[in-house]
């Protein structure tokens, strides 16, 4: 068998069997007529996104961690992101009381036998802009549909190619851990494949070029660290001055922001900022690194 035919076969594989297809759909048929009687007029609407609905998931025999992205849009706002991640939390204790089920913000998140699913609690903002959780107490703008929509323009334009390509190197870094899987689909979506016509030699351009990819992400797996321990010093400075009962001098709040579906800017990875206050009743805001999304 040729290099060729083996990634033909590899890529036919990575797709979700007619009989996991069935079983995702009623899943989704169940949790929606849920939805519909638990919360009643108090949702203003609910959808899968995410990589199911952009042809790029796997089958659970190829990633463990294949999940169903699943948005709740509540009619009301005005609250903090917790109080609906509650709401979600006792939604699915009632219903799915043998499962697995844990709070991974922004989502809640439900292990099936068969498949896992992210809720996500969310407010729409206008058009197809929505609010999610940023932590349990702000919350941050996504596009659930805008990469989908750039993706099915790249694959089209390059032969059909992008979609699987993404799908084996999705398997690839499945066994080796290595990257976030949204972020690395949209820097695959974002080369170039000027002069390729054949499945593998789109698999080997994004290999080739994967030595850039990773001296970004080691510069931003630094920069987070860094984020990190500057966040920890913060928030040590600040349980002291609580103890002693003044504010320490220079105190800085830091914020990290980061989006699951629509990139805060025009790098693959997202963004981190940070921001302090200056003292002068101003704030100081730079970017600090680049950070993956849900």
């Amino acid at each position: 068998m040729s290099v060729q035919s083996y990634i033909e076969k590899r890529a036919s594989e990575a797709v979700l069997s007619a009989d996991e297809k069935a079983s995702i759909d009623k899943s989704i048929q169940t949790i929606r007529s849920r939805l519909d009687s638990w919360f009643a007029e108090d949702l203003r609407e609910h959808f899968r996104f995410g990589s199911s609905t952009r042809g790029t998931i796997l089958p659970r025999s190829m990633n463990a961690n294949s999940d169903i992205d699943y948005m709740i849009v509540w009619n009301e706002g005005g609250y903090k992101p917790q109080t609906y991640l509650d709401r979600l939390r006792r939604f699915v204790e009632y219903y799915y009381s043998r499962s697995e089920i844990k709070q991974s913000s922004p989502t809640i998140v439900l292990e099936l036998n068969h498949i896992k699913f992210d809720l996500v609690p969310a407010l729409h903002w206008y058009s197809e802009t929505y609010q999610i959780p940023d932590g349990a107490t702000s919350w941050q703008y996504t596009n659930p549909t805008e990469f989908s929509k750039t993706l099915e323009a790249k694959n089209g334009s390059e032969l059909y190619k992008i979609k699987p390509t993404i799908r084996l190197v999705k398997y690839w870094n499945a066994r080796t851990g290595v990257y976030e899987s949204f972020s690395l689909e949209k820097w695959i979506v974002g080369l170039s494949y000027f002069g390729i016509g054949n499945s593998k030699d789109y698999l080997f351009r994004v290999f080739d070029e994967m030595s850039s990819y990773q001296r970004t992400s080691r510069w931003l797996f630094a920069q987070l660290r860094q984020g990190r321990t500057l966040r920890e010093r913060h928030a040590t400075r600040r349980w002291r001055g609580r103890l002693s009962g003044r504010r320490p001098l220079g105190m800085a709040t830091w914020s990290q922001r980061k989006s699951p579906e629509s990139a805060m800017c025009s790098h693959p990875t997202g963004e981190v900022w940070l921001s302090r206050s200056s003292g002068a009743g101003s704030t100081v805001v730079r970017k600090c690194a680049t950070a993956s999304a849900m």
